[in-house]
């Protein structure tokens, strides 16, 4: 059977919401991803605002940092070495050996190596000269950390 193909620059959110509810029906007859858990610190402000955060979910030994944001003004003061020393610790308590973060040439990959991140993968296809870096931390001691190539 041929089916007709539509392409969209800006395609319909109706269909974008399709194709996500059948990845995630298939994705969870794969894979246990119910077990799945958010991760999340934040620092507030004098006021309460929040002025950083580091966000991300764990499964099983594997925490994966998904965004990490100090507000400008607040920004050289140490904030996000403690939120990233309180998501490692989070992620540590719950029995994660690895924390896994994606970022850009044009973000903190400096920041993350000065963690003690190491790059496991970079792609330097993106237009510009920039590149994408997939890192890695482990936090056991490394005798404990099994199948990571750095």
């Amino acid at each position: 059977m041929t089916l007709p193909i539509t392409v969209n620059d800006a395609p319909p959110a109706a269909a974008c919401a399709e194709v996500d509810a059948g990845l995630g029906a298939f994705n969870e007859q794969a894979a246990p991803l119910h077990e799945v858990r958010p991760v999340a610190c934040t620092a507030e402000g004098p006021d309460g605002a929040v002025v950083g955060g580091a966000v991300g979910r764990r499964w099983g030994p594997c925490c994966e940092l998904q965004q990490l944001w100090v507000a400008p003004a607040m920004r050289r003061q140490g904030i996000a070495t403690r939120l990233m020393a309180a998501f490692e610790a989070q992620a540590a308590a719950h029995g994660c050996s690895h924390v896994f973060l994606e970022t850009f040439s044009f973000q903190a990959p400096d920041f993350y190596r000065a963690l003690g991140y190491m790059p496991a993968y970079e792609n330097r296809l993106y237009p510009h000269g920039i590149a994408k870096f997939h890192m890695v931390k482990a936090l056991l001691p490394q005798a404990e950390c099994r199948n990571l190539e750095p």
